[in-house]
């Protein structure tokens, strides 16, 4: 079986995007599952059911969605097989840029939107930075001029990725995407690794900490001036 992991941020266009990849997938004879993660409310998961695709919903609510869907993988991946399927295709809310949930053995997908800005290539980080393909949405919307300055940040920060335009209304570029991700040779185990770390603590904010005070804090914490140092008890 073989795994997509698709990661963006939100309003996107993954879903539609992941939409009209899939009736492409599906006329090629694809037998996909779908696990769609978000964070305290969506209905995407019935526009997949309306396809008639096995879809999974997990709501990470007060956790990073990444993180969530990370930890959840290997009960994604027995989802999938109960369904028979060939491809598991998962699409994470994705918040805080930071966080990448690509495994070894998927094909990475980020989605992009154009109109975020020139730089936002720049600011995304290894969620961006640790992909096979990186789908730019919405660049119908901006010149020429600022589609190639967008395409450049991306491929600055991610040299080796390959970059489809994609329209989620009208599924343009959607079927390029399909046969890149169709030709991914690798098949997902239970032992997979990430590609890049997770953020490098957990904070006493993530802990229930509500006092704002650095006194209050403790773990890894990381100064205005960029150095890091450890508060312990």
């Amino acid at each position: 079986m073989k795994l997509t992991i698709f990661a963006g941020t939100p309003g996107a266009g993954k879903t539609a995007v992941l939409l009209h990849m899939l009736k492409t997938l599906i006329r090629q004879g694809v037998r996909p599952s779908i696990v769609k993660i978000d964070c305290l409310y969506t209905d995407d998961h019935e526009r997949f059911s309306q396809c008639n695709i096995p879809v999974l919903l997990g709501l990470s609510k007060d956790m990073c969605p990444d993180h969530f869907s990370i930890y959840n993988t290997e009960e994604m991946i027995s989802f999938a097989e109960k369904n028979n399927s060939d491809y598991l295709i998962v699409e994470t809310a994705g918040l805080c840029h930071r966080c990448a949930p690509y495994t070894e053995n998927c094909v990475g997908v980020c989605v992009t939107d154009a109109t975020s800005g020139p730089n936002n290539p720049m600011k995304t980080g290894p969620f961006l930075s640790c992909a096979d393909i990186v789908v730019v949405t919405k660049g119908d919307m901006i010149s020429q001029a600022e589609r190639e300055i967008f395409r450049e940040r991306v491929l600055e920060s991610n040299p080796q990725c390959k970059i489809v335009d994609a329209n989620g209304l009208s599924g343009q570029g959607c079927a390029e995407l399909a046969q890149l991700i169709g030709d991914n040779k690798k098949e997902v185990t239970r032992h997979e690794q990430l590609r890049h770390n997770a953020p490098f603590s957990v904070c006493t904010l993530c802990a229930g900490e509500k006092r704002v005070n650095r006194n209050f804090h403790r773990g890894l914490l990381r100064n205005m001036n960029g150095f890091q140092e450890y508060v312990g008890e």
